[in-house]
């Protein structure tokens, strides 16, 4: 069976990172695809931010990494990059843990300024890893969600438009 792996490196647990993770499940679900979920929150900051690569709470992390056919990050844009914990993150792969990965970047931002963060911060440590199919990144900006209680759900416009991009990376995966 086809499995994803969803990393979010959005440092709450409530955000737009994960409203776009939300969505991707639901979509790679219907396509009948396994989805696995991690956050850089799943993870003890000391054993991040000290970069213990030989720590036992990255085991099941680099397991799960090397058995996904697909990899979905979604990050929130800070500083015009992707956030600090998802590097530290992506900093205990192996080298080309990435290798014959398919992967789609997803990056969520308060203004149109950090259009460029995908391209020029995110999809180049993907690449270092090994990543050679990556998406077309999606970038979405705080209007084109909406707040309500306890979360935020996409507008049509970026559903659309992560839609898309699902559909081309399911069709990479599936025979």
């Amino acid at each position: 069976m086809t499995r994803f792996l969803l990393i979010n490196g959005s440092p709450t647990s409530v955000s737009r990172s994960a409203a776009l993770l939300d969505h991707a499940r639901a979509a790679l679900t219907s396509a009948g695809i396994e989805v696995i979920n991690t956050s850089i929150l799943d993870f003890p900051a000391e054993d991040l931010i000290q970069a213990r690569f030989a720590s036992p709470s990255f085991s099941s992390f680099t397991a799960e990494v090397a058995a996904a056919s697909g990899i979905i990050v979604s990050t929130p844009v800070y500083k015009a990059s992707f956030s600090g914990g998802l590097k530290a993150l992506l900093d205990i792969l192996p080298q080309e843990a990435l290798l014959g990965k398919a992967i789609l970047p997803l990056a969520s931002a308060g203004t149109i300024s950090h259009l460029l963060a995908i391209d020029y911060a995110l999809k180049p440590v993907l690449s270092v890893l090994g990543a050679r199919d990556i998406e077309q990144g999606v970038f979405a900006v705080d209007d084109q969600f909406e707040k309500f209680d306890g979360g935020y759900t996409l507008k049509p416009e970026l559903v659309e438009r992560l839609d898309r991009n699902l559909g081309y990376l399911i069709s990479r995966v599936q025979p």
